[in-house]
């Protein structure tokens, strides 16, 4: 009879842990409007420190997801093959195709060279950089203008010594974690 009592109460004592485990794990806590705001803000800030030293260092690299013309066409394109790497003092713009060779190999155009009248402005208020700068190449010069936002949304626009102009449209990333391919320098 003490054995079955013994037993009994294990029982009550096992039901009992099991019951209250399953209620503590099954209240989700809900923010309202207003901490889910702070949240995305305080998310925000973090994210526009963390470009802030990228872009500080000069170490980053675009990876373009569209493509886009001075009329507004607008192409999706391959990440790893268009691109804008700033390296310090040296600097990569590379367009490129999964469906042709190209002057670089990679069915596009690569320019390499180095990167001159750096500027930087913060915008603390909207958290947004804007970014011009120049690159050297052995093509010609190139004027690139680029806007950061603090969800690392990336717009670069390139002009050069004609009139036309391309952009970039993608998202940062660091040298080590980017997965670009550079081709062959163009002539």
């Amino acid at each position: 009879m003490k054995t079955m009592k013994m037993n009994i109460l294990n029982l009550f004592l096992i039901f009992g842990f099991f019951w209250v485990s399953l209620n503590g794990n099954s209240q989700d806590i809900k923010l309202s409007r207003q901490e889910l705001k702070e949240v995305r803000k305080a998310q925000m800030v973090a994210n526009f420190n963390i470009l802030d030293s990228l872009l500080s260092a000069k170490s980053f690299v675009l990876e373009a997801d569209f493509l886009q013309n001075k009329y507004g066409y607008r192409i999706p394109v391959t990440q790893f093959l268009n691109f804008v790497k700033v390296d310090v003092s040296n600097g990569i713009l590379q367009t490129g195709s999964n469906f042709g060779m190209g002057y670089n190999g990679v069915g596009g155009v690569t320019a390499e060279g180095s990167v001159g009248g750096w500027e930087i402005d913060k915008d603390y208020k909207k958290l947004v950089f804007r970014l011009q700068f120049n690159l050297t190449t052995n093509l010609g010069n190139f004027d690139i203008y680029m806007i950061v936002t603090s969800d690392n949304h990336a717009t670069a626009t390139i002009t050069g010594t004609g009139s036309g102009k391309l952009t970039w449209e993608g998202h940062l990333e660091t040298i080590n974690n980017s997965r670009v391919f550079k081709g062959q320098d163009t002539f």
